[in-house]
């Protein structure tokens, strides 16, 4: 009587290896599920941005506080003028600066322009005016600091008799003793305000354009986070 143990059972041919149950056709073979990616730390801080007098990069620093709460930024105040050696030495990450600039070395985007105003002594003529043009400031003295950005000038003003004061600060100062006028943009009449100045904007006047640039040779991802900020990214958007 066979054994029961081997009833039903193939019988195996000595030598004859042993093949895989065949998986039915049209039936996957089972995933190995793929394994969780490790968690990346944020990048290293602090993102170091550079601005010179008069930007207002107030609302992206909002913004990069929001989506880079670990990582610092630090503002960095630059001189007229210092922006494109600020960066080429690697002293700020990136510059909100005030063209023209030396382009050498730089990515740049421009960002926004400036309205030129006229500032004078809060009991100036021209203060009856609501807007001016070039041809007004005839006959007025035209202050321009040593730090002056736009470079304006026009037929018929006067040359000041004293030395150019070194700053627009300083400049705004001797305006309001009612000596002179001074040309600058709106940004940096706003920010040296007195209550003894006022401004008006100035027609047909100079244009300045705020930019922001970040060196060729020195690209980081927070830089990169921080020229999407700029340019509208949201936190989701790809790069």
């Amino acid at each position: 009587m066979p054994d029961s143990r081997v009833s039903g059972m193939a019988k195996r041919r000595p030598g004859r290896p042993v093949r895989p149950p065949v998986r039915p056709a049209g039936r996957p073979a089972p995933r190995t599920p793929p394994r969780a990616a490790e968690p990346t730390a944020p990048p290293t801080g602090p993102f170091r941005l550079g601005a010179v007098e008069g930007a207002t990069p107030a609302k992206w620093i909002r913004i990069w506080g929001e989506r880079m709460p670990h990582t610092a930024l630090e503002l960095v105040p630059l001189p007229a003028g210092s922006g494109h050696d600020a960066l080429v030495r690697g002293d700020v990450d990136a510059a909100l600066v005030r063209l023209p600039i030396d382009r050498e070395g730089l990515h740049l985007i421009a960002l926004y322009d400036e309205v030129p105003v006229v500032v004078m002594s809060a009991g100036s003529d021209l203060t009856a005016a609501d807007e001016l043009v070039a041809s007004d400031l005839h006959g007025e003295v035209l202050i321009v600091p040593a730090d002056d950005v736009l470079g304006f000038t026009t037929p018929g003003t006067l040359t000041p008799v004293f030395r150019p004061p070194e700053t627009t600060e300083d400049a705004v100062a001797t305006v309001a003793t009612g000596v002179g006028v001074l040309v600058v943009p709106m940004s940096l009449a706003r920010r040296h305000h007195r209550k003894d100045v006022t401004y008006r904007p100035l027609r047909g006047g100079p244009t300045s354009t705020i930019a922001l640039a970040w060196a060729v040779d020195h690209p980081t991802e927070l830089v990169d986070t921080f020229v999407g900020i700029v340019r509208g990214r949201t936190a989701n958007s790809s790069r």
